[in-house]
């Protein structure tokens, strides 16, 4: 069951430390400038049900947290228990689950709570249970993306936390096998192999975005086989395992159910990897390729990533940028991406300084910055938000296709840092219609429409 607390999602006024996402945003400064703030929930939402291992009733209720909070579990069931955050240092081992302190105030089987907390980038959130497991639900991740969902996503003041890889690493655990990479986002190339018919070997690749996660991986139910079913409640697990909050199979096939996708069972290993994740405490920025992921194994994942990886305040630096964008000096007219939201917005600055190439013979002695490199700066910026889900960009290019409605309102000087935002008109496939606008000390320099496509390089 499913409930949600309070009224419609809140509209923030100017004083409100808050704002609904995709409100709309100012030039300069101020909480709602840019539309990349921390995400939490602006209302209440729960969900009832019973846990899978401990099979135990659970009612649990999401809430609004304060920016900088991160995400924390609280048991209203144990008066006066402090708070677990879902950070990786917490995380203990369990068979067959992610587990969270210990003792009687453990937290069992948060792998697809925390799931559908990170396909949504939610930064801050407090997850109040009155007892030691989620409830299992459907078996996926979607009923808590759905209370999620319907208690209103709000932008709050402060950036959100990036773990950005910067060199790749390897673990391995078991049969669970590693490797991460540098990436301009969360990628995972997720494989698989079960002697079952059904199952065999299988893979999945998926550029993890909240839109992503809602369409190829939220909807995927754990899974299970009968012959294992005696030996693990003798264990004292999956207690409140059924045909109703999970895939069965027998020696032949499924039992009492139907799969989702033919695929279903990487696509659940790939969203238990989300889910994990989650205990990096930030948004992780890598491909991660997981062979044979376990819960145990992508810990330890978490944990070398905690360990290699750099927490980064900017959503995207110089570096990042070349990785993903194929011009260099004298044409690379981006120095840093400020602000991004997925598929809709993105800002970024370009830094103009004497040194540049073309002042040399542009206007000598009076200096201004050609136009038409103001609109190749903006093009790059909004070439950066459309290979942003793609998961190889070094394999695409993104091709200009028109320009209307350009206005050139100042001059723009040496020592002037130019603001450039682009927000998307329109989207189909890979062609995008983007509205640029660029600033400087918050007044407007250049307006521009475009429109562009994605291709192959």
């Amino acid at each position: 069951m499913i409930a949600r607390a309070g009224s419609n999602a809140p509209v923030a006024d100017a004083a409100s430390p808050v704002a609904p996402l995709g409100a709309a945003s100012g030039a300069t400064g101020g909480v709602n400038a840019g539309r990349l703030g921390r995400r939490t929930i602006g209302a209440e939402a729960s969900v009832e049900g019973v846990g899978l291992h401990l099979g135990r009733p659970c009612r649990l209720v999401f809430r609004p947290a304060a920016s900088g909070a991160g995400i924390v579990f609280h048991r209203a069931d144990l008066p006066g228990s402090a708070p677990i955050p879902a950070r990786v240092d917490m995380a203990v081992e369990a068979e067959r689950r992610t587990q969270l302190g210990e003792g009687e105030a453990a937290l069992h089987t948060v792998e697809h709570v925390l799931a559908a907390v990170g396909g949504l980038a939610i930064d801050d959130l407090i997850i109040e249970m009155d007892g030691p497991e989620p409830p299992i639900m459907d078996g996926s991740a979607t009923p808590f993306l759905e209370a999620l969902t319907c208690a209103g996503l709000v932008l709050t003041e402060g950036r959100p936390d990036w773990l950005v890889l910067r060199k790749s690493i390897r673990v391995v655990d078991g049969e669970s096998v590693y490797e991460a990479h540098p990436c301009f986002g969360l990628s995972l190339d997720v494989s698989i192999d079960f002697p079952h018919p059904l199952i065999g070997a299988q893979r999945g690749t998926y550029m993890v975005t909240p839109a992503t996660f809602r369409e190829a991986l939220s909807g995927a139910r754990t899974f299970g086989f009968m012959h294992e079913v005696e030996a693990l409640r003798a264990k004292g697990l999956i207690q409140g395992a059924s045909t109703a909050n999970a895939i069965v199979l027998d020696a032949n096939g499924l039992v009492d159910t139907a799969l989702r996708w033919p695929d279903e069972f990487v696509r659940h290993k790939a969203l238990d990897c989300v889910g994990d994740l989650v205990l990096a405490g930030a948004r992780v920025r890598a491909r991660i390729v997981a062979h044979k992921p376990s819960h145990r194994g992508t810990v330890a994942l978490v944990r070398a990533l905690v360990q290699h990886a750099t927490r980064e305040p900017s959503v995207y630096t110089v570096e990042d940028i070349l990785q993903v964008l194929p011009h260099r000096y004298p044409f690379l007219l981006v120095d840093r991406i400020l602000e991004l939201e997925e598929g809709k917005r993105i800002v970024g600055l370009k830094n103009v300084t004497i040194n540049e190439p073309f002042f040399q013979g542009h206007f000598p002695g009076h200096p201004i910055m050609p136009g038409v490199l103001i609109i190749e700066a903006m093009a790059q910026v909004g070439g950066m938000l459309l290979m942003r889900t793609i998961e190889d960009p070094s394999s695409k290019v993104v091709y200009f296709l028109s320009l209307d409605n350009v206005k050139f309102r100042r001059p723009v000087k040496p020592g002037d840092q130019l603001r450039l935002e682009l927000e998307v008109m329109q989207m189909r496939g890979t062609m995008c219609k983007m509205k640029g606008t660029a600033y400087v000390d918050g007044q407007v320099v250049t307006e521009a429409d475009m429109a562009a496509m994605v291709r192959d390089r």
